[in-house]
């Protein structure tokens, strides 16, 4: 994690004096349940909480996501901060004093320019902002944003300027607010372009202007869009020692809470296409500063999201840009998906038009993105002969780009069916690659794959307990009298139960490697090997107490479940007989025992996690 920075005993120190709950209860709110707290898991969404915080072990892990950590894990991941930041947090707050380390004259010199940079930057946005709102001659901004319905609070939430046209304001607007010392720092920053006969210029003129925060909340930079007639229609900041355009996201510093909620980010091209978004009700949104979509960008959202979309226009334009992400998402191994709006719209006109709703509609049908590139290269090529060898050709920068074995052995699987090539020719066309091959044949593979896609997504509770059979199998007996199998039936949770109980009758006592050990490669071995990666050692070293209290709600929820199936089964034996004129008698006693089941479910519920 970093530790050697600081030093191994001065990690352990703060570790040791941090109380994590307090911590975390700052950005979570928590429940005491038994020796351990629960919550809504901030890294994804939920309504049912399924985020434990356990004092004793000083460790949290979530069942519906699977993070987990330490202290420093959940500062690191909530606050996207470095190690060494987390743990000066915590020294800070637990008053806890951190050597320094000696600067060289260099590196203090550096610190004091950037902090500099940081300063100037904020005062011009501050400056522009003041103009925009007071200004006597920004009428014609105002009403340009009022025209692309960017209302008053949207504009202070992104901190929205506008820097005059050197007519009405001339050409030294904002250097003529500045001092000595700051205006050579606003060069520095791009904010004043230097003259070849002496003295400087402003590079921002008669544009509306959006301040670039990082993640941090400091100004880096500024994109500006022109107001009046004028090329470049958009302008960007030049690079600085705070500024890097591919390694900067405008919009994430005030929608990365949305985003996290939300698990999903959406990126659009656009500043107002971003706004107009916000505007409109759609708050996890980011966009690239004018380029394309950076590997940079990718990891700044990395702990944001689980689902990343891209929002792009529909002609051959926007279809390129998405395909030449492919390799970037794959490579991060992060789910990329792409929306393409219709012909003759962007995301501002399409959410003006036609509304949220209908946004939300398309969003919704986003394509997992290397099928969307193949679904286009069959499109462009056609699948003859030629055609499936430019397809091929085109698809090896993406399977090459693909770091996982499972993954690159899917999407050749995939492409294999799609486009008619075996799936051994097909890896054998990509061999410059070093794609390894799927071990099974075709079409036992093609089988297994279809077999998968028929299984349902396991919900909280059945994850929970699958992460329960699965770290602690000696439990598996009372969860089959209990009815397991009956609540994970048709997920891969029930192939897990059935793995599982056969390793138990052949093995007696197993454990929970064994397991991983004898499955073969697909979702099952990926699930396990995920419960067994992400759950902290020290949460396999619970006492019996503990475990025994975990298990005992999971077999309260199983008991639950089975009354809430034979309620159901009760309420639809009522209305049947109602309808087909049963007897009175009948009917009567039907209601009866729905009522006695319904009790038992009342008096159940304050025994249930959360």
């Amino acid at each position: 994690m970093g530790y050697s920075e600081f030093g191994d005993d001065l990690a352990a120190q703060v570790k040791e004096q941090a109380d994590i709950v307090q911590v975390i209860g700052e950005c979570v709110e928590l429940k005491r349940a038994g020796v351990r707290y629960l919550g809504l898991c901030p890294f994804h969404g939920e309504k049912t909480p399924s985020f434990s915080v356990h004092p004793g072990q000083q460790f949290f892990y979530c069942f519906g996501c699977g993070a987990s950590g330490d202290v420093y894990s959940f500062l690191m991941k909530y606050h996207n901060l470095d190690f060494p930041a987390a743990l000066k947090d915590l020294a800070r707050r637990y008053q806890i004093e951190i050597p320094e380390k000696v600067q060289s004259a260099q590196e203090q010199e550096r610190s004091r320019r950037r902090k500099a940079m940081y300063a100037v930057n904020e005062k011009a946005a501050t400056i522009f902002q003041d103009y925009l709102i007071h200004g006597a001659k920004a009428g014609g901004a105002r009403r340009y944003l009022k025209q692309r319905q960017i209302p008053t609070e949207i504009q202070e939430r992104f901190k929205i300027g506008y820097a005059p046209s050197p007519e009405v304001a001339g050409w030294n607007f904002l250097g003529g607010q500045l001092d000595p010392e700051e205006r050579l720092i606003a060069e520095e920053v791009g904010l004043l372009v230097k003259k070849e006969q002496g003295g400087t210029y402003d590079r921002f003129r008669d544009r509306i202007l959006f301040p670039i925060f990082d993640r941090q909340g400091r100004i880096i930079g500024f994109g500006g869009r022109i107001v009046g007639d004028g090329q470049p229609k958009y302008m960007n900041s030049p690079e600085s020692l705070v500024f890097n355009k591919s390694g900067s996201l405008l919009g994430l510093y005030q929608q990365g809470e949305d985003i996290r909620r939300r698990q999903q980010v959406i990126m659009v091209e656009g500043n107002f296409d971003l706004v107009s978004l916000v505007v409109h009700g759609c708050p996890n949104v980011v966009a690239p500063l004018g380029t394309a979509l950076t590997v940079q960008q990718l990891k700044l959202l990395k702990g944001y999201a689980e689902e990343y979309v891209l929002l792009f226009d529909g002609d051959a334009a926007g279809v390129k840009a998405a395909m030449r992400a492919v390799p970037l998402f794959l490579s991060e191994q992060v789910a990329g998906k792409v929306a393409l709006l219709p012909l003759g719209h962007d995301p501002d006109t399409f959410v003006q038009e036609k509304g949220l709703a209908a946004l939300e509609t398309l969003l919704g049908q986003a394509r997992p993105l290397p099928e969307f590139t193949l679904e286009q290269l069959v499109e462009e090529h056609g699948l003859t002969l030629d055609g499936k060898s430019r397809i091929i050709d085109e698809l090896r920068p993406l399977i090459k780009a693909a770091v996982s074995p499972l993954q690159r052995s899917l999407m050749l699987s995939h492409f294999s069916e799609t486009i008619g090539v075996p799936v051994e020719e097909l890896g054998a066309a990509l061999v410059s690659s070093r794609v390894p091959m799927p071990s099974a044949a075709p079409e036992r593979r093609r089988e297994q794959l279809q077999r998968r896609e028929h299984l349902a997504p396991l919900t909280f509770f059945q994850k929970q307990m699958v992460t329960h059979m699965v770290l602690y199998p000696h439990s598996l007996e009372k969860l089959e009298k209990a009815g397991i199998r009956s609540c994970l039936m048709g997920s891969i949770g029930e192939i897990l139960y059935l793995q599982l109980k056969a390793l138990i009758e052949n093995s007696g006592e197993v454990e929970p490697e064994e397991l991983l050990a004898g499955l073969p490669e697909g979702g099952e071995r990926v699930l396990v090997a995920d419960i067994l990666l992400n759950s902290s050692s020290d949460s396999r070293s619970f006492s019996d107490e503990e475990t025994e209290k975990e298990l005992a709600e999971l077999l309260s929820w199983l008991e639950r479940e089975e009354l809430e199936r034979m309620s159901e089964k009760l309420k639809q034996k009522m209305i049947t007989c109602a309808q087909g004129g049963g007897s009175s008698e009948l009917l009567q006693q039907l209601v009866f025992e729905k009522k006695e089941v319904d009790n038992k479910l009342h008096s159940l519920r304050p025994k249930m996690v959360g």
